[in-house]
This record gives structure tokens, C-alpha cells and sequence, in this order.
């Protein structure tokens, strides 16, 4: 996904915040304007990319940067959890750790 975002040039909305813009500031309101049909653009490929039933749990993420954020917190939880695992020196299959994320997934 990162790749394609790159190729798009759409990256930067995984890291910027909107900008604040006065409502008389004609030229910051067109940069406003822009920043957010690029970040709508970035937020709706990723969540292009996601699994049917996860669409529903992260489309109500505002921003590309808030999902992106949100997406990242949950593949570090895992890899936590399979690092953790792996300490305990307990053997994980792809069974196992097919179970461990759909467990660690929030509801519906």
C-alpha cells in the first residue's frame, strides 16, 4: 500500500495534519481546498485496500493520517503479541497465527 501511495504521490497525507485556514484567506481556503481532496484521495485508496469486513471499522477515520495511525497501532499489537509468543518459546504455525488476528480484530 505504501508503494502505491508513493506512486501517487499521496505519502504526505499519511504524516500531515489539515492546515488552518482563516475563512477570508482566499489563497490558504484553495490549499485547504486541495489538501483535502489529496488527503480524501490517500484515505479512500487504503481503505480501497482493506478487507470488506474491515472497511466498516476504519472508514469512520476522518483523515488519511488518523487511519494510517490507526492501521499501524494494530500491526504492531500483533507483531507484539507474535513476539511475546515467540519469547515464551511457543512454536506458531499459520493456524495459530491466522486465529491471533482475526481474535485481535475489533468487532463489527
Amino acid at each position: 500500500m505504501l508503494f502505491y501511495l508513493i506512486t501517487f504521490n499521496l505519502v504526505r497525507f499519511l504524516r500531515e495534519e489539515a492546515p488552518t485556514v482563516a475563512e477570508n484567506d482566499k489563497d490558504k481556503r484553495a490549499a485547504f481546498e486541495a489538501w483535502g481532496h489529496g488527503d480524501f484521495l490517500c484515505r479512500n485508496y487504503i481503505l480501497n485496500g482493506l478487507e470488506n469486513s474491515l472497511y466498516n471499522v476504519y472508514n469512520i477515520m476522518t483523515t488519511a493520517k488518523l487511519l494510517w495511525e490507526s492501521l499501524e497501532k494494530q500491526v504492531q499489537e500483533m507483531q507484539q503479541i507474535f513476539h511475546d509468543l515467540h519469547a515464551e518459546g511457543m512454536e506458531m504455525n499459520e493456524s495459530f497465527q491466522v486465529a491471533a488476528v482475526i481474535e485481535k480484530l475489533p468487532p463489527l
